[in-house]
Order: C-alpha cells, then structure tokens, then sequence
C-alpha cells in the first residue's frame, strides 16, 4: 500500500477483561430499557478479536448469543454500526458485497471502493469468507453481475493475480508505463486490456513508479488519460485504484466526504469505512479529510448523524 505509516484509531484495549465486559453488556441490556452509553463505550474501544472473546464468554456464561442479544435491544443504524463492529472483519466485508449485488441492479461503487482498495492478502481473505458464507465463489458471483471491461479487471483482482509489494522493478515499470501510452493516448481507441493487465498485477509500490514513469513517458499524469481513455464502471475502478496507489487514506477520505455530501447521507457506506478502516488507518484518514476538506471528520459526520448512531461513529473516530 501507499508509503504511510497506518494510524489506528481502536487499538486493543490493554486492560481487557472479557468476563467484566460481558457481565456489563449483560446487565445495560438486562431489564427495562437499554443503557446504549455503555454498549458504546465498550464495543468501540475494544478490538475486533476482543469482540469475539466477549461473544464467547457471553454465550459461555449465559447461554445466549450476544449478536441476538443486540439485535433485539438497538434499532436502526445505531444497530446498524454496532452488528458491523461484531462481525469478523473479512466476513462482514464479504456480506457487503453480496448486499452490493443482491436484488435488482448492482452497486457498483461498493464492489469498486472495497476490491480496488486492498491488497493481494486481503483480498484472498474476502474471497475466503465469502465462498464460505454463500457457498459460490465471488469470482463467479461478480462475473453474473457486471459486464465487460470491468468484469475482467474485478476478475483479476478476485483471482489474486497482484504481485507482493516487495516486486518493485524501475525497469520494468518504464516499459508498463509505455505500454500504457502505447494502449491508449499512443493510438486510436483504447485497448483496455493492456490498462487491466497492469493495473491488476502490479503491486501498489510498483505502479507508483510506473505512474511516474508514465508522465516522463507521455507528459501527462495517469489520471488525465484515464479520464480521455476510459469512461463508466472501469474508469471509476482504474482511478480508484490510482488514487489507493497514491494515498490510501485519501481515497477513503473522500468516499467519506461523497457519502456525506448534498441531500441526504449514505450511511451504508459512511458505516463501513469508518468500522473498516478504525483499526487500520482512520487515524490517517481523518488527517486527510481534514488537509483536504479543512474541516475536521467529526465534525462533518456530527453534522450528518445524530442519537446513538452518532455517539458511535465519533466514538470510533476518536478525538482529533
């Protein structure tokens, strides 16, 4: 991934007591009325493998399963934020893209922003989780579900075809950066085969230099030609995957800063960067929205939540 040091905002929390945090998530959830502070302040300060520990415990100690237990206490996307914080990290990123492409048309920016964004490994986690979630393989289910140019690059991408980010060849990356000129601004048409190639197998670290090499090459950026080269699904893919290349945490940034612009807020998507990201890099994220937006992301998700659900993002986000 891009040159930065991942910053966290949930850490492991180093006096962790799983029995004293179930018998407290028992008893804000026990008897009339909830005590939703409660359940924020220890989910939201706990990892993600702590979580599990507490689930087992609960169910170890009171014979019910701590998921159910929330279902049936919290409501709306309070509950949303809270089951997301419960899931396996791979598995609940597994089930937002089988919602992605469940019912009657498929939301492409979900299957772009989670397969275009990480690497081989995490990719081949996903993948993982999902055939055993659904029982059919996501490589399978994407092809039924998208079409062309763009099927054979998130094909790729699922297939784990990526290079290991220690592959790093300047070389090499001078002649990817001619056949991208060659494939594109060099002739008539677009061969879009040659952009999937690339784009799909060469680690993060090595298109950086071939990004570069591409403006010595062709005196423009990566990003101009895509835009003249490429339109629709596989444009949004390919400069997704430029923008990851460049800076991660700016990537995330502003998908955060789109689902909160203009009327209404996507909060499917504000909820799944923010879990997802928290215990990566959400400390990162949040510099970039600020240095980008300059405001800061909690105030920006204040703005947009209220109640319990915002209680629990700005928990997560954490102070500034």
């Amino acid at each position: 991934m891009a040159n930065y040091k991942p910053v966290p905002t949930v850490t492991p929390s180093p006096n962790f007591n799983a029995a004293e945090d179930a018998t407290a998530l028992r008893t804000a959830m026990k008897g009339f009325g909830t005590d939703e502070q409660a359940i924020i302040d220890i989910l939201t300060a706990r990892s993600n493998g702590q979580r599990q520990e507490i689930a087992d415990y609960f169910t170890y100690e009171y014979g019910r399963n701590l998921i159910d237990d929330l279902k049936s206490e919290l409501g709306g996307k309070f509950e949303d934020v809270i089951l997301a914080l419960m899931k396996d990290p791979c598995e609940y990123m597994a089930k937002q893209l089988h919602k992605a492409m469940a019912g009657i048309g498929t939301e492409e920016e979900t299957l772009v922003e989670i397969l275009c964004s990480r690497d081989n490994e995490e990719i081949g986690a996903i993948v993982d989780a999902y055939e055993k979630l659904y029982n059919r393989p996501l490589a399978e289910h994407l092809c039924s579900e998208t079409s062309g140019h763009f099927r054979r690059l998130l094909t790729l991408i699922v297939t784990g075809v990526r290079d290991a980010e220690s592959d790093v060849d300047p070389e090499r990356a001078r002649e990817a950066a001619e056949m991208l000129y060659d494939a594109g601004e060099g002739k008539l048409g677009t061969d879009e085969e040659v952009f999937n190639r690339i784009l799909a197998h060469d680690s993060f670290n090595q298109l950086r230099l071939v990004f570069e090499e591409y403006k010595s090459v062709s005196g423009r950026t990566i990003e101009q030609s895509l835009r003249d080269e490429v339109s629709g699904e596989l444009k949004d893919a390919m400069s997704a995957i430029v923008e990851c290349v460049q800076s991660t945490p700016a990537f995330f940034a502003k998908r955060l800063h789109k689902a909160m612009a203009g009327a209404g807020t996507d909060d499917q998507t504000l909820i799944r960067i923010i879990v997802s990201r928290a215990e990566i890099d959400l400390g990162n994220i949040k510099e970039e929205y600020e240095r980008i937006y300059d405001k800061t992301l909690e105030s920006a998700v204040k703005n947009e939540t209220s109640g319990d659900y915002k209680r629990a993002l700005v928990a997560l986000i954490g102070g500034p």
